[in-house]
């Protein structure tokens, strides 16, 4: 590679370094004249100077090229992937197109490529990268998973590179960043080695005295720990040997975040957590005995050692998502010492080490549902990747094509079902946004509020205090809370322009001094052909109905109906009386009544200011006699009785009733003066079953009669039922309980 000011001595020097053991590492899937290609391609990258470097300072070529060994040496990829690496960010700055890229080097590497660029996209947008939801966008948007490996290794090499940077506050950026997105990423993968050193060094950027506390204290107790191990180890290793076992064993001490976790879920100092390192059996096996033999290994260490079984954890019978196999269990070392042994093959530790890379080197590998039967089918498909490009469009990630991930202005991240519209989003922020949205800018441009979101969309929503939602708004939406809130509002809306409407209908009767009775006002608004009140109320506010016009045909039907009843020759109501001999004492003595707190077989009476029966709220008062009298909870007296004699008020409720029994109720009637009401009346009363009419007396004033009535009925179930009849008589007024 030829020196050139892009470069430091010092990084020219790196650069060769850096270049010859890639080219080592890929030799043998590098295509006739990749090399060529690429060194020509830099070297127009390094003269052309707009590549520019990061935060940090850090020389962008030298950056993709330690990124590229990390691939290849630490994960296991190849050709695409370091290639892909290398030439992005000469794609980024426009010194090269995807199509040449794809001319040149072939549509997989074009593709991770696409891949990058479309992630850098994603951050250009300010996305708040802790939440799920962004982890999840990450792997739908880059679609080829080896993206997705790239920009985990770019970040444990950038953590690895900016130890020394003065540039603290972006050092702490970037260590956040690793911490809530890199580290969970590399985890659901299977890149435990990676993962745990994303989270040491995030530790360290992060909170750098409880880093190096931890660390001090381990290097303080290394010799103690190193000398327990090698006890620990000695005589089980001589068991596995003697039982014929190909086999290594290593003590591995835990990662320090891990050993922060511990002390901050325990709550207790360094010396208090006990299991500070973990002891690994890695058998040679041959793929069919591989269960066998670390079942056996298994077997042998719990034989030396009490195991305890709450702590076994068994990935053997059923791996991990991520592919992760493994036999973990805890036992009881010596000076009584929990020590934890993880028990598995050659190929489960690489996988282990490598992750999803490592899956690409074994057939046959047991997956679950979801994110393992994909992994398994890129392994098989990534054993040629190279020669057959065309498999790459297996490579489709589907796991989230249900959902789309849409963010706000400020980064902020939301998910939505497939089909979510602009007015969906706003309804997902809020209600109140919703309602009054009139459509959104998307990625910078003017969208209506039906136009369908696609994930990586960025919305701004717009409003208006006078939008107000719309029926048709319930075509196009497609998340329930959408849908409930615009039905909500809508029903709202409704209401008001009812209430709205009935109020100015009564002001306009007011003000011309016209009589209201809403029987004639339901008979009219039945004539106008109006198949409900709501509806008839909804033409008045939306002014599709004159409210005079109204008022005249109201009018003109009451003169008619007036001029009908004077050209009747009806009798006055008055004298009208009704008197039936009817035995009614102790017809409640058999019903139970519950008194105070459970007192049952007391003598009472049911007060006669107020009648109460069955189902009817009721309290207790007793007597100066020392009886207790049973009264209403709404009767006339009640308010007086508690105010003055709150210490005579005893609790009462009803717990059953005797079959048959009634009770006299007092009614008030009032109606136009006319003999034929009162006679519909006692038509109804007496088609009743269970209801006997006892007596009426009618007074007569002014074309008005008032009537008591005193009917026999069972409950005030039966007795609200009929004062709803009476009500619906034509004529009568007014209806109320005595």
């Amino acid at each position: 590679m030829e020196g050139n000011t892009f470069f430091t001595p010092q990084e020219h020097e790196q650069l060769i370094t850096l270049y010859k053991r890639l080219l080592q590492l890929s030799k043998d899937t590098l295509q006739k004249d990749d090399c060529r290609k690429l060194k020509a391609h830099l070297v127009n990258a390094m003269q052309g100077g707009s590549i520019p470097r990061n935060v940090f300072g850090m020389n962008p070529i030298i950056k993709d090229m330690q990124t590229a060994m990390i691939v290849a040496e630490e994960i296991g990829m190849r050709r695409a992937s370091i290639l892909g690496i290398m030439l992005h960010e000469s794609v980024k700055y426009g010194l090269c197109t995807l199509e040449s890229v794809e001319r040149e080097y072939g549509s997989d590497v074009a593709g991770i490529i696409r891949g990058l660029v479309r992630i850098n996209d994603l951050y250009a947008k300010s996305p708040t990268i802790e939440s799920e939801n962004f982890r999840n966008l990450l792997l739908s948007f880059a679609e080829d998973m080896r993206v997705i490996l790239i920009i985990i290794a770019d970040r444990v090499n950038l953590m690895r590179q900016i130890k020394d940077s003065e540039n603290n506050e972006a050092r702490l950026e970037v260590a956040n960043e690793a911490a809530y997105l890199y580290a969970p990423l590399a985890h659901k993968l299977g890149l435990y080695k990676l993962k745990s050193e994303l989270e040491d060094l995030s530790l360290k950027y992060t909170q750098h005295d409880i880093y190096y506390h931890i660390k001090d204290k381990l290097n303080a107790t290394k010799a103690a720990r190193d000398r327990y191990i090698e006890a620990f180890i000695e005589p089980v290793k001589r068991k596995l040997e003697e039982s014929g076992l190909k086999f290594h064993i290593k003590g591995r001490t835990k990662s320090i975040h891990s050993i922060y976790q511990k002390m901050k879920k325990q709550g207790c100092p360094f010396e208090g957590v006990y299991d500070l390192f973990a002891i690994r059996v890695i058998l040679d096996s041959p793929e069919d005995k591989e269960k066998q033999e670390c079942w056996q290994v298994y077997s042998i260490v719990t034989d030396m050692y009490l195991p305890n079984p709450k702590r076994l954890r068994d990935w053997l019978s059923v791996p991990k998502s991520n592919g992760y196999e493994s036999l973990h269990i805890t036992v009881m070392g010596p000076e009584g010492k929990w020590v934890e042994v993880q028990i598995r093959t050659e190929r489960m530790d690489e996988i282990a080490e490598k992750g999803l890379a490592a899956h690409w080197r074994y057939k046959g590998v047991k997956g679950e549902s979801g994110l393992d039967e994909w992994l398994n089918s890129i392994r098989e498909t990534l054993e040629n990747a190279d020669s057959d490009i065309e498999a790459m469009d297996q490579f489709k990630l589907d796991l989230y094509k249900e959902e789309v991930f849409v963010f706000t202005p400020k980064g902020d991240l939301y998910k939505l079902p497939q089909g979510a519209t602009v007015l969906d989003f706003a309804f997902t922020i809020h209600t109140n946004i919703g309602c009054h949205c009139i459509g959104a800018k998307v990625n910078g441009k003017n969208a209506q509020v039906r136009q369908p979101l696609v994930s990586g969309d960025q919305v701004e929503i717009m409003t208006s205090s006078t939008q107000t939602p719309k029926q048709d708004w319930l075509n196009f939406v497609t998340t329930s809370k959408a849908r409930t809130k615009i039905r909500q509002a809508l029903k709202e809306m409704a209401a008001k322009q009812t209430q709205f409407a009935r109020e100015t209908l009564e002001r306009k009767f007011k003000n011309r001094k016209i009589e209201y009775d809403e029987a004639i006002l339901m008979r009219l608004i039945k004539k106008l052909g109006y198949k409900t009140v709501t509806d008839f109320y909804r033409s008045i506010s939306d002014e599709s109905l004159d409210i005079n016009t109204l008022i005249d045909r109201y009018v003109e039907m009451q003169r008619k109906e007036t001029e009908q009843r004077e050209e009747v020759s009806y009798r006055s109501a008055e004298g009208f009386n009704i008197q039936q001999a009817t035995d009614v004492k102790d017809y409640f003595k058999d019903d139970v009544l519950v008194i105070d707190q459970n007192l049952k077989g007391i003598d009472f009476n049911l007060a006669k200011c107020c009648n109460p029966i069955y189902g009817d709220e009721v309290f207790g008062f007793v007597t100066i006699s020392g009886g207790i009298k049973i009264h209403r909870c709404d009767c006339p007296n009640a308010k007086e009785m508690r105010a003055r004699f709150p210490y005579r008020i005893v609790r009462a409720r009803w717990a059953g009733k005797s079959q048959g029994k009634q009770y006299p109720i007092r009614l008030r009637v009032v109606g136009h003066d006319d003999i034929g009401i009162v006679t519909n009346i006692t038509s109804i009363i007496n088609k009743e079953t269970n209801i006997l009419l006892r007596s009426i007396s009618i007074d007569s004033n002014d074309g008005l009669f008032s009537g008591m009535l005193t009917v026999m009925v069972d409950d005030n179930t039966k007795l609200e039922a009929l004062i709803k009849k009476i009500k619906t008589v034509k004529g009568v007024k007014q209806v109320s309980r005595g």
